[in-house]
């Protein structure tokens, strides 16, 4: 069941933002150390076949020949030749990519990568993020939002609810359904870290996010904090469910208050005798997913969340010629190709598998993540993925010499080049940090700081 959100560190104090976030774009495009970056914004990571051509099109003309994925399920393009920023931009714009070049940053939505798919889920949440874009792309005050303020939108598995939204809405059921269909409930909406919620009918629900984004600015703005997101806000403006409320009756949407003891999911056991739902499909997990009808999806991994045009070109031949036509980044650096006939599924599979993807649950390289780092991060101490790939080779998942030992079973582990930790796990997961002595491991929780290197002082962590 979905879980709470994740929380701020006790010690954490927000800080003051005197500027603007510096986040790339498709537009903005970032000189990093190996050429320009640029990250193309896909709301609930979604491609079509041609869309996703256009990519590889363009990182095989214009940059290093490689993509990206991103925690928050977009892409990067990375070694851009300077000057290329309007020839990329064409293509985009062309491709359907650009819809708004005044809002292309803060297009920044992730809903649950499986919706639809499997076979206990319905598949609002997707039609709910399309109809959130175009309503964020529509309004000029949106504009004002960071590049880092993020909508989640959770299908009621619990797969995404804490990946750390400022804006989170979560899938109810109604009455009688048996999650195999379209919802015939409504949403709880969250902001930040409050574990309360708004009860939310499932038709209000883009609305209600684009809303609650709205008090969100009025807050920041109020606080003279320039905060980039909800948990930056001062205790003075903090930002809660019943605050938001007072917003979405402006709008004209009704709402429930929920306490957070009715909304932490999962704390009360069912009813005797009461319906459950049969187990989710883990959608962070490689592999082969059954869903209604006899279709089947397939998920893969790149191997730290990099691909070559060669993989990627597969992943859209598959996609256009026994697919549905169609994408699905995930923010576990993985793509999931939707609408393949039962009998082709495993040989597609295993040709994926040929091409070097992540296809299978026990592999080495499932839940390992690791930043730039060198050569194409200046701010890196070393070349974190050749030596996260050094470690996969040895068997293990972190450095032979690392203290900690080997990590517990199951968790994230992720490879930093610096203290920014840029594109870290949330919740808990083990930090393999470069220091000047070598790497360092530790446990990171929901409530605990990362370390800093020895004799430094850790900025934030990168969200």
């Amino acid at each position: 069941m979905p879980p709470s959100p994740s929380t701020r560190p006790q010690a954490a104090a927000p800080l003051p933002r005197d500027r603007g976030d510096a986040c790339p774009g498709a537009l903005r495009l970032h000189p990093a150390a190996d050429g320009g970056l640029a990250r193309v914004r896909l709301p609930a990571g979604d491609l079509t076949a041609h869309q996703a051509a256009v990519l590889a099109d363009a990182a095989e003309l214009l940059g290093d020949g490689h993509l990206s994925l991103t925690s928050r399920g977009n892409a990067e393009l990375r070694g851009l030749a300077e000057g290329c920023g309007d020839r990329l931009a064409g293509l985009l714009r062309d491709a359907g990519l650009l819809p708004s070049a005044a809002h292309e940053r803060i297009r920044n939505i992730l809903a649950s990568p499986l919706a639809g798919l499997d076979r206990h889920t319905p598949s609002d949440v997707r039609r709910w993020a399309r109809e959130l874009d175009a309503l964020l792309c529509a309004g000029a005050w949106a504009t004002t939002l960071s590049g880092r303020f993020l909508f989640v939108l959770d299908d009621g598995r619990g797969d995404v609810a804490a990946l750390g939204g400022d804006v989170t809405l979560l899938a109810e059921a109604g009455p009688g359904d048996d999650g195999t269909g379209p919802a015939g409930g409504g949403a709880l909406l969250r902001v930040g870290d409050d574990p309360a919620a708004l009860r939310i009918a499932g038709p209000d629900a883009p609305r209600a996010a684009l809303a609650a984004a709205g008090a969100f600015l009025a807050a920041a703005g109020a606080s003279g904090s320039g905060a980039w997101r909800v948990r930056e806000l001062p205790d003075a403006h903090a930002l809660r469910a019943r605050d938001v409320a007072e917003a979405l009756r402006s709008a004209g949407i009704e709402t429930a208050y929920v306490a957070a003891q009715e909304a932490a999911f999962g704390a009360e056991p069912p009813a005797p005798g009461a319906r459950t739902r049969p187990p989710y499909a883990d959608s962070s997990a490689p592999g082969i997913v059954e869903g209604p009808g006899g279709a089947r999806a397939l998920s893969v991994l790149a191997p730290l969340g990099r691909l070559t045009v060669a993989q990627w070109r597969l992943l859209t031949a598959i996609a256009a010629e026994d697919g549905a036509g169609a994408l699905r980044l995930t923010p576990w650096r993985g793509i999931v190709l939707p609408g393949l006939a039962a009998a082709a599924a495993p040989d597609r599979l295993a040709r994926l598998a040929a091409a070097g993807l992540v296809t299978d649950p026990a592999s080495p390289w499932h839940r390992l993540g690791a930043c730039t780092g060198r050569p194409g991060c200046a701010k890196s101490r070393t070349d974190v993925r050749a030596d996260a790939t050094a470690a996969v080779a040895a068997g293990t998942a972190v450095p032979d010499a690392a203290p900690a030992g080997r990590p517990p079973a199951g968790l994230p582990v992720y490879w930093s080049g610096c203290e920014r930790r840029c594109g870290h796990p949330h919740g808990t997961w083990v930090d393999v940090l470069a220091t000047a002595e070598g790497y360092r491991t530790a446990l990171v929780g929901p409530d605990t700081e990362p370390p800093a290197a020895p004799g430094t002082t850790a900025p934030p962590p990168a969200p």
